[in-house]
């Protein structure tokens, strides 16, 4: 059984949908979307953020390979990961917005602590 959102998307649009969303995210440091979507990002956030942290070839690569620009990439390497180097975890935030007005859906913003 799967303990993630799946968002009405099959494997491949999810996956589409999450490095878009986490691309823009790292390039604008917040982003506004749906509460489902922000709580599934924020984890994906956290893990490229580590991973930025430990600086090295290997995992820059791992970053590119799931981020969909070389520009962002460096941004997050060289400007975002140094900022949380004394900090274990917990480099995003989400607060809540209230429903949006076309479909009430519950909106929030993402954002970097």
């Amino acid at each position: 059984m799967a303990f993630y959102r799946k968002l009405g998307r099959d494997s491949s649009a999810r996956r589409a949908l999450f490095r878009s969303i986490v691309t823009s995210f790292f390039q604008h440091g917040r982003i506004e979307t749906t509460e489902a979507k922000a709580k599934e990002i924020s984890g994906i956030a956290e893990k490229l953020i580590t991973l930025a942290k430990r600086g090295d070839l290997h995992a820059r690569r791992q970053v590119l390979a799931f981020l969909m620009d070389e520009e962002v990439t460096k941004k997050l390497f060289d400007t975002i990961a140094p900022k949380y180097a004394d900090r274990q975890g917990g480099y995003t935030r989400i607060l809540k917005l209230g429903p949006r007005r076309g479909d009430a859906a519950p909106m929030s913003i993402l954002e970097l602590v």
